[in-house]
């Protein structure tokens, strides 16, 4: 659900399931359960800063996609695989998601506080073939990510 709506945003333009954030290597869709693998499941995305700046990514649309107050749940889905995380690759991008996630808890727009881990990115391992794309798949596919105002 993500992945549908990350890359419908102008400036995005590639994204990429996967996980990241465990211990063991190269998991599958089933290692993520029970928090068997410590991985969470993560879109990667690749965007133009000249469209679309990390700060408007993370508190225009990524805040707004899913409820970051929920410690490891995302509607029915539950476990710490579905955590809320932002995934940095850099110091910088570390204190724009720290920013960003401090403006977004002050703004009241969310009842409780927020949850979102942001982490250092670990090694990306690649979701399965049916995984990417998932909706455009399965048009019809359970999603709890939509824009909330």
């Amino acid at each position: 659900g993500m992945e549908d709506l990350l890359r419908k945003i102008p400036g995005v333009l590639e994204t990429e399931v996967g996980y990241t954030g465990g211990h063991l290597a190269n998991p599958k869709y089933d290692d993520t359960h029970d928090s068997k693998s410590g991985h969470a499941e993560a879109v990667r995305v690749t965007f133009d800063p000249r469209q679309l700046s990390y700060e408007d990514l993370l508190e225009t649309w990524f805040f707004r996609m899913h409820d970051p107050t929920t410690l490891n749940r995302q509607g029915n889905d539950t476990g710490t695989q579905y955590r809320s995380a932002i995934f940095y690759g850099t110091e910088a991008q570390k204190q724009a998601a720290l920013a960003v996630k401090a403006r977004v808890d002050k703004s009241g727009r969310w009842k409780k506080p927020i949850a979102t881990e942001v982490v250092d990115a670990s090694t990306w391992w690649p979701a399965e073939g049916y995984h990417q794309d998932y909706l455009q798949k399965n048009p019809g596919g359970y999603t709890c990510h939509w824009l909330r105002d």
